[in-house]
């Protein structure tokens, strides 16, 4: 009885730091990885980096992007931070 009561405190800050900090990020990780996965072509990306680029094509590891009329490069799937949305 005296056990339990000792390890009672450590049971709860365990629960409450998978709620508070693990939960979320594993809910953030997985609407990231549905939102990369429904990315198409025409879409404009925000990157890691700060770069808004569109998709020209999609791939199985990259993505052929266009950054303007003349300059085009592929990009990591995983270096997409998130969707662009056009403020107009």
């Amino acid at each position: 009885m005296e056990f339990l009561v000792q390890i009672l405190p450590f049971v709860f800050l365990i629960a409450i730091m998978y709620f508070v900090i693990i939960r979320p990020q594993n809910q953030q990780a997985k609407r990231h990885k549905e939102m990369i996965e429904s990315l198409a072509k025409g879409d404009k990306v925000v990157t890691s980096g700060g770069l808004i680029v569109e998709i020209k094509k999609v791939e199985e590891q990259f993505f052929a992007i266009k950054f303007n009329n003349e300059t085009e490069g592929r990009l990591v799937k995983d270096a997409v931070a998130r969707k662009y949305e056009d403020e107009a």
